[in-house]
């Protein structure tokens, strides 16, 4: 009796969550399809979605937070798997030669605010690197999904926005590291950073000599096989990248850039879906994660961080589609696209808040991300028109 009582309670339960998520991707499919139909990108709608439905929103979700988590976490590394596969590791190579000097002028100018800002509050400096770090790393998930649904990949700046995002999540794979040197000291934190520069470094010498047997071996059977060794090959490798304490985001990364030619272009076309449904949960359970009662307090500091970062990331952008050759339009789309910040930036915030750093630091940088996730989508799909503005707006005056 009371296995048939527990056996039913069970079957409730999952039939509760069921409806949830189903009623979840559902509503997503709904924003989607608005989405289409403005001709924007659908992140700013699920980031608005995740702030409704979330805890203290208009009409708090009881989701299974396990199951959104994990979705969230293969979101990311699907996006960066994609974005990797648009690379070839000749491409990569050349990309961080040529984009050296915009990536150093990234770093300073995008990093330097948030230093300031911390140190103007008051939070010291362990407090002032991480946030730096905040304001310095674009989204490469937001921006990759971006350049996708506007149908960029093919444009001439495209190259300059994903050099740029090339060498800030390899610097990524170096920064979080001496963050935990930051935070623990001594020479464990010494150890876990000179063995990341290291894995760093033999993983990039194999994909440039090996990449073309990796494809031939991955590529070998079936579109179901395919998808099923891709797939597993992604996680396993951002697992293990998460195990010597390199991002996984960037394992995954990694991944998309060792598989080239045909091959890449099969798990490109059996991929996407998947990527789509991870990616707008990602999105979702990120903004789930922000209770508006917590945006007032942050709100101003947030919003100057904002409006200071997207200009000093626009005019990194601007300049960097400059020195390629790029005309003015390409310039001004590459700025506009660079502006999203996201899932990085999130993973910094916590780390600091779970080290005991700077307990503010979680929900200022949740608002500015939120801010700039969607300011910067919008920006970006809005491009052309604010050159044409701009355009006709100089012609007026003179």
């Amino acid at each position: 009796m009371i296995l048939a009582a527990a056996a039913g309670e069970g079957a409730a339960q999952a039939a509760l969550i069921y409806l949830e998520l189903g009623a979840v991707f559902v509503g997503l499919a709904l924003l989607a399809r608005l989405a289409h139909r403005l001709s924007i990108s659908p992140i700013p709608f699920y980031l608005l979605a995740g702030l409704a439905f979330g805890e203290g929103g208009l009409a708090p979700l009881d989701l299974s937070e396990e199951f959104t988590a994990l979705g969230a976490e293969i979101g990311v590394l699907l996006l960066l798997f994609m974005l990797g596969l648009e690379y070839t590791p000749a491409e990569l190579g050349r990309s961080v030669r040529t984009q050296a000097l915009a990536g150093l002028v990234d770093l300073v100018a995008n990093g330097l605010p948030g230093v300031a800002l911390a140190l103007i509050l008051g939070w010291g400096w362990p407090a002032a690197v991480l946030l730096g770090g905040v304001t310095y790393i674009s989204s490469s998930g937001v921006i990759s999904k971006v350049l996708s649904d506007l149908g960029r990949m093919g444009n001439r700046e495209t190259p300059v926005v994903l050099g740029l995002l090339v060498i800030e999540d390899l610097v990524m794979a170096l920064y979080l590291p001496i963050v935990a040197v930051v935070f623990l000291g001594g020479s464990g934190g010494m150890t876990s950073l000179a063995i990341a520069a290291g894995v760093l470094a033999i993983v990039l010498v194999l994909l440039l000599r090996f990449d073309t047997a990796l494809s031939s071996a991955v590529g070998t059977g079936s579109s179901e096989a395919l998808l099923l060794m891709v797939f597993g090959l992604v996680l396993v490798v951002s697992g293990l990248a998460q195990q010597i304490e390199i991002s996984s985001a960037v394992g995954a990364f990694l991944v998309g850039i060792a598989l080239s030619g045909e091959v890449a272009e099969r798990a490109r076309e059996q991929l996407t879906p998947l990527r789509d449904i991870f990616a707008a949960t990602f999105f979702l359970f990120f903004a789930l994660g922000v209770d508006p009662a917590d945006i007032p307090a942050v709100a101003l500091p947030a919003i100057g961080l904002a409006v200071v970062t997207a200009l000093t990331k626009y005019a990194t952008g601007w300049w960097a589609a400059g020195r390629a050759g790029i005309a003015g339009p390409g310039r001004i789309r590459a700025g506009a696209t660079l502006i999203a910040r996201g899932e990085f930036s999130i993973v910094i915030a916590g780390l600091a808040v779970s080290g005991g750093i700077e307990p503010e630091i979680g929900p200022l940088a949740a608002t500015y991300v939120l801010l700039l996730a969607v300011g910067g989508s919008v920006l970006a799909r809005f491009a052309d028109d604010l050159r044409r503005w701009a355009t006709t707006r100089s012609a007026a005056t003179t």
